[in-house]
């Protein structure tokens, strides 16, 4: 089964310590763009974040964000002195080579990382259960991928099958519109009053046939059909090579086109662009 990358997942998970929340968001990308929002004191989760997307999601610009809200708001603020010691010593120090320099601001200290600390807490236990809650959202995620993948490939089936529709009859109304063609020939000379040259005939004969032999591009058509439903059953990371059929369906309907030589086969032609520009923009949001 094939997988959309657009997708929303939430999860949310309240503790003893606070509430942690989850938001994961996927957009169609060329590749496996990561984007993360932490808190500083979840920081150290970056690393096995990226590598779960990693293992988890092939394609896709992903945004992924962590809040984090504490439990008790009313319990005592508390700072690290040895920082913040360390912080005022580096900013006198700075001090010292600016001439007249504007007076240290206290809540700019305490408003410098891990100047101001929590009480009790327990990082390790909190950085666990965030990681825990963020592969329940993966999950979502990569299941609301998986729903919108399976409604892109009904899509893309249903248009194929109309694909088919259209080559089949195609196929079937050649031979009489290649009567057609030749009786207009034939109308020709007759309007002309020329002698008919069988020679000179069947040389325009032959130039029509040539022209108007379309018989490999539509078996070229039914081919990559087949190719598109058998990528399109197998699923895993197909949106690459789904592309690359569509190009090659288009270049068949192209050619489809510049050898029409009959109302039918133009507006034959016209309709399989379509249908291949509709299926190559819900290819584009495939993995």
């Amino acid at each position: 089964m094939v997988h959309s990358m657009t997708a929303f997942a939430r999860v949310e998970k309240a503790g003893a310590q606070g509430t942690l929340s989850w938001e994961l968001r996927s957009v169609n990308s060329r590749y496996l763009e990561p984007h993360l929002r932490l808190p500083e004191s979840f920081r150290d989760l970056e690393g096995a974040v990226r590598e779960a997307l990693r293992q988890g999601i092939s394609r896709g610009k992903l945004e992924c964000t962590l809040r984090f809200t504490e439990e008790n708001t009313d319990k005592p603020l508390q700072v690290d002195r040895e920082r913040a010691a360390q912080l005022v010593a580096a900013a006198e120090t700075i001090a010292g080579l600016i001439k007249n320099p504007a007076a240290l601001n206290p809540l700019e200290v305490l408003a410098w990382p891990g100047v101001l600390v929590g009480d009790a807490t327990d990082p390790q236990a909190l950085n666990a259960e965030a990681l825990a809650l963020f592969n329940e959202g993966l999950k979502e995620l990569k299941a609301g991928r998986e729903r919108e993948g399976a409604e892109l490939a009904r899509l893309i089936n249903d248009r194929l099958t109309s694909i088919e529709e259209d080559v089949v009859t195609l196929r079937e109304r050649v031979p009489q519109m290649l009567a057609t063609q030749r009786q207009k020939v034939l109308d020709r000379f007759a309007d002309m009053k020329a002698e008919m040259d069988p020679q000179r005939l069947e040389q325009e004969m032959v130039m029509l046939a040539q022209k108007s032999d379309v018989a490999e591009e539509l078996d070229r058509l039914s081919t990559h059909i087949i190719e598109v439903r058998r990528v399109l059953k197998s699923g895993g990371a197909a949106g690459r090579r789904l592309d690359f059929l569509m190009q090659e369906l288009n270049r068949e309907a192209n050619t489809l086109g510049s050898k029409a030589f009959d109302p039918r086969s133009t507006q034959a032609a016209v309709n399989l662009k379509v249908l291949i520009e509709q299926m190559r923009e819900q290819v584009q949001n495939i993995e």
